[in-house]
């Protein structure tokens, strides 16, 4: 194997695989990456064994594979000067020469038989979107998954496809976070695979401009190929519970005000509160908004809010993080909250998005 490849464009490749790649694994071939020279193409691939990339850049060579260690790899493409050309050489199936200008590197190599690739199976369902509408339906819910639950499917992403709609929903149990977006088609059947916290994550991370990206699905498995990489992960088996019986469904209370406001309200109100538990104190009211908060130091904070409410007047308590959270991913200036007769969890809505809405249940203080 060889090829000859600008520093630049090996560096993009190798950044786009390395971030599933640990240093340290179980097994040592994990953290290599996979590199495939076919046919004027360049093949990089990286795993975990729950996720898999793969980029591919255009290089001239001789075709040949090999795996080596991807942080090192990575490391010497940093380090190198800008507009360098790297040329590396498999050296008796053994070590992967690398030279560029009068730098000379020699990496140790494993055999590619041992390296795991993902295979997709049967494809069960397949859509189509633009990448920046999947970046948003991530970037509005992936903070609110929890975090080793022992309810294993809340660690994860729900990814709904039905009919012209995709939706992700993201809940810990004590929050919830929606959003959707219009596929470019309709999907076929109604499908609702769980995608691991990491895998949503590293999805996240890839997704850049607005051309159009493929997600195929199958029993175990999603493959999405973004324009210059293909991204493979395993799914999380189980059924996700019905998000739709969490949302309110006897509003008797609305509230609008600004939304910059409160958040910033409710950052200083919950100095005051149990750094356990972060509670605070919501009074509606009159067109007025009372947040409190106290702690066992017998310290309190009270903050005064003029408000659009509509219904009768109530009190509940609140996570004053959770709350901040659902504020900081809405975008417009207004935003709507919305209270259930009985229980009072809170729907917040953006008051000029409905693509996206949060709840946030609340606590007793």
């Amino acid at each position: 194997m060889q090829f000859s490849i600008a520093r630049e464009d090996l560096l993009e490749a190798l950044q786009k695989v390395a971030g599933v790649i640990e240093r340290r694994q179980t097994l040592p071939i994990l953290s290599n990456v996979l590199l495939r020279v076919k046919e004027g193409q360049l093949t990089l691939i990286g795993t975990d064994l729950e996720i898999e990339l793969i980029a591919t850049t255009e290089v001239s060579g001789e075709n040949g594979e090999t795996t080596t260690s991807a942080r090192k790899l990575l490391d010497i493409c940093r380090l190198l000067p800008g507009g360098s050309i790297i040329h590396g050489e498999l050296k008796e199936g053994k070590s992967l020469q690398i030279k560029a200008g009068r730098s000379r590197f020699s990496l140790a190599t494993l055999p590619c038989d041992n390296f795991p690739e993902f295979s997709l199976g049967e494809v069960t369902a397949e859509v189509q979107l633009k990448a920046e509408a999947l970046k948003k339906l991530l970037a509005k819910t992936l903070y609110a998954m929890a975090q080793q639950d022992v309810r294993y499917y809340l660690n994860g992403l729900l990814l709904e496809l039905e009919g012209q709609t995709i939706r992700t929903v993201a809940s810990d149990g004590h929050r919830l976070a929606w959003c959707e977006q219009s596929l470019l088609e309709p999907a076929a059947t109604l499908s609702q695979p769980i995608l691991p916290r990491k895998g949503a994550q590293e999805l996240f991370r890839l997704l850049s401009g607005d051309e159009n990206v493929t997600v195929q699905l199958s029993s175990n498995n999603i493959r999405v190929e973004l324009p210059s990489i293909i991204f493979f992960s395993k799914l999380i088996e189980g059924r996700y519970p019905d998000y739709r019986r969490v949302f309110p469904q006897d509003i008797s209370r609305i509230l609008t005000c600004d939304r910059q406001e409160l958040k910033d309200a409710i950052s200083r109100v919950s100095i005051l509160s149990n750094e356990q538990f972060r509670g605070i104190r919501l009074e509606a009211g009159a067109n007025l908004l009372k947040l409190s908060a106290h702690n066992p130091d017998q310290e309190e904070a009270e903050e005064e809010l003029e408000v659009n409410f509509q219904g009768e007047s109530f009190h509940a308590g609140y996570n004053a993080g959770y709350l901040g959270d659902a504020l900081a991913h809405i975008d417009s200036d207004e935003v709507r909250l919305s209270f259930a007769d009985q229980t009072f969890s809170c729907l917040i809505e953006d008051g000029e998005d409905p693509s996206v809405r949060f709840i946030v249940m609340p606590m007793r203080l």
